[in-house]
């Protein structure tokens, strides 16, 4: 089963532990690598990789581990800072975790002898996603079965807290609209919330159940998408509150959702992780049918590449990384 799923895929990386969670880094942290973190039962990989695809001289993919941080726990999800820059004196590495505990903690390194993390308490149940402020990076929201979407500055203290009619799934920030926060219920709500007034100005329906993830799209702040049930769906939210386009994908349930950071009209969606294998599918929006699909051992995670149309998603002792045409 390994050896087939593997060949599926572009790329693969050998990692210690099942692969819970993976994550590139979306911001640009001065280095000609991207920074990827994955997140396992008990610490979290930092690494960098280079493709044959950006690069001549690369055979392939190069991928080296810079740092290894102890967890003690599993790990849920993972968001990185803007904060992040390799080409600093010193260097620093920060990015913050979810952790079935409950918690979120917040790393931050030199990659030599600094390496600090806090712990931020609050949330009473699982938490979902986090994300950070993407121009700054001086504070997290974070969404959680709790029905809360809560802010956090970088010392842990809760500086918003929104009270959600279901478990928050998804939340996002993005970089064009600093003030405002969009939050993903699991009932098949996606609010816009003020973060000045700290109130809800917009809201979007996709009229069923479950919502499982949602995202902004990098590349038009007009375009949301989002899976629940079986199907992905797109709002463009200048006409409507409701999909303007929405397709069956996934035979049992979707689980994840994302927008590629290079072009507006490419994403990609997961499958529930199944017995043996999960089902990975790279949509683009002038095609009726899926432009790729992957399987992944008992996958997890889904992460596109910053500049390259490049996705990766975790599995059993392993990331997969996935290369698709604009």
């Amino acid at each position: 089963m390994k050896q087939d799923s593997a060949r599926n895929a572009a790329y693969t990386v050998d990692c210690e532990d099942y692969v819970h969670v993976v994550k590139f880094n979306p911001f640009d942290s001065g280095d000609s690598c991207a920074l990827i973190a994955y997140g396992g039962n008990n610490y979290v990989v930092v690494g960098t990789c280079r493709f044959q695809e950006e690069d001549a001289e690369v055979e392939g993919m190069q991928y080296k581990t810079l740092r290894t941080f102890h967890h003690g726990i599993r790990v849920d999800a993972i968001a990185w800072s803007p904060e992040t820059r390799l080409d600093a004196l010193p260097p620093q590495l920060r990015f913050c975790t979810a952790a079935s505990d409950k918690k979120l903690r917040l790393f931050t390194s030199d990659l030599q002898d600094k390496n600090e993390y806090k712990e931020f308490d609050g949330h009473s149940d699982y938490i979902n996603d986090l994300v950070f402020a993407p121009k700054e990076g001086q504070e997290v929201a974070s969404v959680s079965d709790d029905h809360t979407c809560r802010v956090w500055d970088l010392e842990g203290n809760e500086k918003a807290h929104f009270v959600l009619r279901s478990p928050g799934m998804s939340v996002c920030w993005h970089p064009e609209e600093a003030f405002k926060l969009m939050v993903a219920e699991k009932n098949g709500t996606i609010r816009f919330y003020d973060l000045l007034t700290q109130q809800a100005i917009l809201s979007l329906e996709c009229e069923q159940k479950p919502l499982m993830s949602a995202d902004w799209c990098l590349k038009n702040t007009l375009k949301i998408g989002a899976v629940a049930g079986s199907d992905w769906l797109i709002w463009d939210i200048a006409h409507s509150s409701y999909p303007q386009d929405k397709r069956p994908v996934h035979v049992d349930r979707a689980r994840l959702f994302r927008w590629s950071r290079v072009n507006e009209n490419l994403f990609a969606t997961t499958g529930f992780p199944g017995k043996t294998n999960t089902q990975l599918l790279v949509h683009h929006l002038g095609h009726p049918q899926p432009i790729l699909i992957g399987t992944a051992a008992v996958g997890s995670g889904l992460t596109w590449h910053r500049t390259l149309p490049l996705c990766a998603v975790g599995g059993d002792h392993k990331i997969f990384f996935w290369v698709t045409e604009m």
